[in-house]
């Protein structure tokens, strides 16, 4: 089976340190990985490179089997969320099809697939307020239905719910989830939260000090963790 995305011998040095040393990564099509680890391990760093966003010093990352994809082309494959939504002064309507606008979608068809991912996302009746206007996880919704009405192969998620309470966390992660099952999006989910990435990945890895130094099922993960220093990021004993 081909990996959606692949990564090999990948080098990412910032002011000549290395902050991220990826000997293989692959995520399968349709898989939910969900990569753990402390602040400064570098989690923030893969997300960046695997968006373009940052050039690696030395390495490969193949999208579905090819290197040399153009970053134009690379962009409009994938679809990004982060921590801060970053809505536009518009509506929530217009924020959940500005994507769409800049792809050439016409204007009917771009406010039916936005229509249909604020209702999927739980927001639709909030389509003619405006983005200012919302709580935290209410703009943290329409920047996922902006990411998802994209119909994107690869959805990166860096940290999407560490500014939310924990009842709206809790309600968006399970509609996320249901979400991810019924669209099968490969999706690369960024945290530093363990309870958040064995609820939601259906593969775990654990990132430490630049590396990745485990990979499996959240629950092998945490029954067996692969030495002493995942044990201790996972709060428990080499089994």
């Amino acid at each position: 089976m081909t990996a959606l995305i692949e990564v090999r011998d990948l080098l990412v040095r910032r002011e000549k340190q290395t902050v991220l040393e990826i000997e293989h990564l692959a995520v399968q099509k349709g898989e939910v990985l969900a990569v753990v680890g402390p602040n400064g391990a570098g989690k923030s760093t893969l997300f960046l490179t695997l968006a373009r966003l940052l050039k690696h010093e030395r390495g490969t990352i193949h999208f579905n089997g090819t290197e040399s994809m153009s970053t134009l082309e690379y962009r409009r494959r994938i679809a990004l969320v982060l921590q801060e939504p970053l809505l536009l002064d518009a509506s929530v309507r217009e924020n959940a099809a500005v994507g769409l606008g800049f792809r050439g979608i016409p204007k009917a068809e771009s406010d039916r697939r936005a229509g249909h991912w604020l209702e999927r996302m739980g927001v639709a009746h909030l389509a003619d307020r405006s983005a200012r206007r919302l709580s935290g996880g209410e703009s943290q919704r329409v920047s996922l239905a902006r990411a998802f009405v994209l119909e994107p192969e690869l959805l990166l998620l860096d940290e999407p719910f560490t500014a939310l309470d924990a009842p709206t966390r809790a309600r968006l992660l399970e509609d996320l989830k249901s979400v991810l099952a019924e669209t099968s999006t490969t999706t690369i989910f960024i945290t530093h939260d363990l309870r958040e990435a064995e609820r939601l990945g259906t593969r775990m890895a654990v990132m430490l000090k630049g590396r990745i130094h485990q990979t499996g099922e959240p629950r092998e993960v945490f029954a067996h963790p692969a030495d002493v220093q995942v044990a201790e990021f996972l709060g428990t004993t080499l089994g």
